[in-house]
């Protein structure tokens, strides 16, 4: 269990973050089009796991934002950007922000993902949502990169993820 806090009131996790060095578990993620995406879809490829409670927050849409500016440029990696939004909304914000360097994934089909890379909140306001973090996983899908965002309102580290890439 971490501790991460919302607005300042302590929220908790539904066990941890895969530390550095660690193959990734598997997932089973589905995009707007209702298509499932699994780890495995994506061999040799740098994964960044941009994970968020819900695009409908000024703080994550301006995460999908970012990477997608950002990190989807790299050739040899692909961004995830993960929270349990329905798909078509996900699918709906990208085309509305002309978003599409990122693959919107959401986990409301998946609650293994968040139990098992340890995002799931399992209380206060936003129980039940993913909070926020930033996972890279290399090409042969070993975490090298985490963060568990301290304060949910807050945005990720960019420039630290970005550099792992």
């Amino acid at each position: 269990m971490e501790t991460v806090y919302f607005k300042g009131d302590a929220c908790h996790t539904y066990g941890t973050l895969p530390s550095v060095g660690d193959k990734a578990p598997d997932f089973t993620l589905v995009t707007p089009e209702l298509k499932e995406v699994h780890l495995s879809d994506f061999p040799g490829k740098k994964i960044v796991l941009n994970i968020f409670p819900s695009l409908d927050t000024p703080v994550c849409a301006t995460s999908v934002r970012r990477f997608n500016e950002h990190a989807a440029a790299k050739k040899d990696a692909v961004v995830l950007c993960v929270s349990v939004d329905l798909p078509f909304a996900a699918g709906r914000f990208c085309t509305l922000e002309g978003i599409k360097d990122v693959i919107p994934a959401s986990a409301f089909r998946s609650p293994e993902f968040a139990r098992e890379y340890g995002v799931e909140l399992v209380d206060g306001p936003l129980k039940g949502l993913l909070t926020r973090a930033v996972i890279i996983l290399d090409a042969d899908h070993k975490v090298i990169y985490r963060e568990l965002v301290d304060e949910i309102t807050h945005e990720p580290d960019y420039a630290a993820a970005l550099k792992m890439l």
